[in-house]
């Protein structure tokens, strides 16, 4: 047998079947396979870590195409019918109903808010209300549901001059209301004959801040809530006689009626707006999942390299027979290929049964039956997403397996070792974290969302490198302490083979991102409770007549002595062209989509409106008469590129009006003052019929039996003027903040989970050096107890400074978004700060002992014996 110092030269030539310095791929299978026998111990952090992300991506993949599944093949249930028509303010000619009628069945619909009441005087009870008036065909299709079970013309059938009325469960429990009882809606008087079960069409007329009041068309023209200017939408559903024509007769309305200003939705397309927020939601989670899977990651590298180094003497072993280094990378590439391929089968397995599982345990809850199956496609991603990330953490210590030498079979470790691989796995590294890019990029409806993820992903990672490199370097300049625990807790941070960036790697990503989102919850609350101007208005007060303009103002003047009032024209608009571009042929930056996607609040001014503040341009003169003119808000001209001497379309009340940019505003959104993203020269809409928007502010504020008072006294006297108090919608849309931030939360608990396990498989991991350790300082004379106090003392340093970085690198996030994305105040949480801290120095310090107890129950004798 000849002996060669070459770790790729043949110690013997019959070692190596494949020839002189070659190796057979068939052989490398063969000893992966064989090593595999002994089970995957050591392994657990490896596939927990691949599993859960997986499953998280898979899952999330897998429940989106279902509910857009779902959402396609009820279309129609959820349109109401084949095709939608919507009209604001107006509703449709005789002409324009022809066309709908002569193509089959047709529904019309006004949807519209206004206060529900019950009681007189003092004991008036009143609440805000999403009011839907429907016609006898109603519904076309689909079925609504109701408690007790009746038809639709049955229950809202007028009965001894009371109207008939179905409820929202929750708007009967506010008024207290029961079957038979009595309520008002303007001037009609209802009859409350059931609750609403199932709506069949709720998401096409949306969804509300008030609870669902249901009433015939007759109860509506009753009410007196429909008049020349009222904020209501009128909908016309239309069931074919041949669904085969809907694109002829979406094309026939264009054609013959193209000033209408209908907007136009179809049963391909029933609710665009949750498709797009399903899409959203989706690339966030999917974010989230492969979030977990790089912070597993690190836990996929530490359990290779903790592998490879238990395996030291079997690779020189096997270089000591012959084997040549790419031998030895092939061997152990193929059994972590293998052992991530079970992982991912795991995780593949749980998210295919996701959609499933939720159907099954909440699907009564969803507002449509979903179609959850197999989803090949959202599977394929998962995989490709899980075998990357395996491949470019375990790449490198795989790597290092190459230069293993001989000499390893006669000492324990060797300081002298490389800290790199050679350069062709550097380079196989980097085209795995390059398609790993690539394949995220890709995968994203929205790239520019997928770079800034995969930039700051990067920079977070190399940051926590460099803090980790920096509290090492920091701990080795510090002066030793007096004390042994400190002195010996304070060499275990800096010293070779230390635990620290990995800790620092694994805890901090995850405590980062929970400390962004406690900051982001904790400004969003702040926003919309404790930081309310200080002249923000008490009330906004909605549909007033334009003939009752005035003397609502003497009333309010009466009513609330000292209160200021400020009344504004409203109407509503669409925007049908930017400059002499159709807005069909736009395609909107995502934040501003919401811009073109329906009909805005318009009004005119012969004055700057409160709260803005001129940029550009210059405001015409109170006397203005010439072409019409409009000022934009600043950013969402900026946003569509429009400058001032552009010109912008509006469809208002079936008319097209095209305006001039006269200027630009910032606006201060924040103050709630009345403002409109678009104010127009008073002889723009000279004659339109209009409604008024009033806001009623108190200097020094109001109290709650005031703000009451002011409701019970405006729903008495003007029962068609909707009161909205500024507290309670703020507290509706704090609601729903707050469980959008709740759901976030829960699924961002995946990246903090895979966090915890990687922690919990690095200390375990690292036990194997703290057996050497214990062993000569017991032999040395250190006690049990006085090991665990250094020990707890180094893992109690490593947590409070990995929380202090999590802290920092989380507020700075939170920053940026709040303040650059949401364009709100910043507000930071000590609780969240505290909260952060605690955690790290518990699930270290915990997890730490827990190995540490292991080690050094450890028997000298045999550690002495391979030293």
């Amino acid at each position: 047998m000849s002996v060669t110092t070459s770790d790729d030269a043949p110690v013997a030539a019959r070692a190596t079947p494949a020839g002189r310095g070659g190796f057979s791929l068939a052989l490398a299978l063969r000893f992966a396979l064989r090593e595999l026998r002994g089970g995957l111990r050591g392994f657990g952090v490896f596939l927990a870590c691949l599993a859960l992300g997986v499953a998280a991506i898979a899952g999330v993949g897998s429940f989106s195409r279902a509910l857009t599944d779902g959402l396609e093949q009820q279309g129609t249930t959820l349109l109401g019918g084949d095709a939608a028509f919507t009209l604001v303010q107006r509703q449709a000619t005789p002409e324009e109903m022809q066309l709908f009628t002569g193509a089959g069945r047709v529904s019309t619909i006004a949807t519209l808010r206004a206060m529900a009441r019950t009681g007189e005087g003092a004991g008036l009870n009143s609440t805000l209300a999403e009011v839907k008036a429907v016609d006898g065909a109603y519904p076309l299709t689909g079925t609504l549901a109701l408690d007790p079970p009746m038809p639709p013309t049955q229950a809202l059938a007028e009965t001894d001059g009371r109207f008939g009325a179905v409820l929202d469960p929750v708007l009967a429990e506010r008024l207290g209301l029961k079957l038979g009882d009595d309520l008002q809606l303007g001037a009609a008087r209802l009859r409350v004959a059931g609750l609403i079960a199932n709506e069949p069409d709720l998401l096409a007329t949306g969804l509300g801040f008030g609870p669902r009041l249901l009433v015939s068309l007759d109860a509506l023209n009753a009410s007196g809530l429909i008049q020349p200017g009222s904020l209501a939408r009128w909908h016309y559903r239309v069931q074919l006689n041949d669904p085969g024509r809907l694109a002829a007769l979406t094309d026939e309305v264009k054609a013959k009626a193209p000033q209408a200003g209908f907007e136009v939705r179809t049963r391909e397309a029933a609710a665009p707006r949750l498709e797009d927020n399903v899409r959203r939601f989706t690339q966030y989670l999917t974010l989230v999942g492969l979030t977990a899977l790089l912070v597993g990651g690190v836990g996929v590298a530490n359990a290779v390299k903790s592998h490879l180094d238990a395996k030291r003497g079997v690779i020189a072993t096997f270089k000591a027979l012959g084997a040549p280094g790419r031998m030895i990378f092939a061997i152990y590439v193929l059994e972590v290929v293998l052992i991530a391929l079970i992982g991912l089968l795991i995780g593949l397995i749980a998210g295919t049964a996701l959609p499933f599982a939720l159907d099954a345990a909440f699907g009564h809850l969803l507002p449509i039956a979903i179609a959850p199956s197999v989803q090949p496609a959202a599977l394929a991603l998962a995989f490709g997403y899980g075998i990357l990330i395996a491949l470019a953490f375990a790449l490198w210590p795989l790597g290092l397996a190459h230069d293993v030498p001989v000499s390893a079979l006669f000492r324990e470790w060797d300081e002298g070792a490389p800290s790199r691989p050679r350069r062709t796995y550097i380079l196989l590294t980097a085209l795995a974290i390059l398609a790993l890019c690539a394949l995220a990029v890709a995968a994203s409806e929205e790239r520019r969302i997928a770079l800034y993820y995969l930039l700051a992903s990067a920079a977070v990672l190399v940051t926590l490198r460099l803090v980790a490199t920096g509290i090492m370097a920091i701990a080795r300049r510090l002066p030793r302490p007096r004390s042994t625990g400190a002195r010996l807790a304070l060499a275990n941070i800096h010293r070779p083979a230390a635990l620290t960036p990995t800790v620092v790697l694994s805890l901090g990503l995850g405590l980062t991102l929970l400390v962004t989102l406690s900051l982001i919850d904790r400004s969003l609350t702040r926003e919309l409770t404790a930081r309310l101007p200080d002249q923000a208005p008490s009330f906004f007060f909605l549909d007033i007549q334009s003939t009752e303009t005035q003397q609502f103002s003497d009333f309010l003047a009466k009513e609330a002595p000292g209160g200021k009032v400020e009344v504004v024209p409203m109407l509503r608009g669409r925007l049908i062209r930017l400059g002499d571009r159709p807005v069909e042929q736009i395609t909107p930056p995502p934040e501003f989509a919401w811009v073109l996607s329906s009909d805005r609040g318009v009004t005119y001014s012969a004055e700057i409106p409160e709260g803005s503040t001129l940029v550009e341009g210059s405001w015409w003169p109170a006397d203005y008469s010439g072409k019409p003119l409009v000022s934009l808000e600043k950013e969402i001209a900026d946003a569509f590129g429009l400058k001032v001497g552009d010109s912008v379309t509006v469809n208002v009340l079936g008319r097209p009006i095209t305006a001039e940019i006269a200027n630009l505003r910032k606006v201060e959104w924040e103050r709630l003052a009345i403002n409109f993203v678009m104010v127009f020269s008073p002889n723009s809409f000279r004659g339109a019929p209009h409604t008024s928007l009033a806001t009623l502010a108190f200097p020094d504020k109001a109290d709650e039996a005031t703000e009451r008072s002011i409701s019970r006294a405006v729903t008495s006297s003007y029962p068609g003027i909707t009161a909205v108090r500024v507290k309670e919608a703020l507290a509706e849309i704090g609601a729903l903040v707050a469980n959008l931030l709740l759901a976030i939360r829960g699924a961002s608990l995946v990246t903090l989970v895979a966090s915890v396990l990687v922690l919990a498989g690095a200390l375990a991991a690292g036990q194997h050096h703290r057996v050497y350790d214990a062993v000569i300082l017991k032999t040395l004379g250190a006690t049990r107890g006085r090991l665990l106090a250094a020990y707890a003392l180094e893992y109690a340093a490593l947590g409070l400074a990995t929380a202090l970085v999590a802290v920092l690198a989380g507020s700075v996030a939170a920053y940026a978004v709040v303040v650059g994305v949401m364009k709100i105040g910043f507000a930071f949480s000590l609780a969240s700060a505290l909260g952060a801290v605690a955690v790290a120095l518990v699930l270290t310090v915990a997890f730490g002992l827990i190995g540490t107890w292991w080690a050094l129950g450890q028997k000298p004798a045999r550690i002495l014996r391979s030293l």
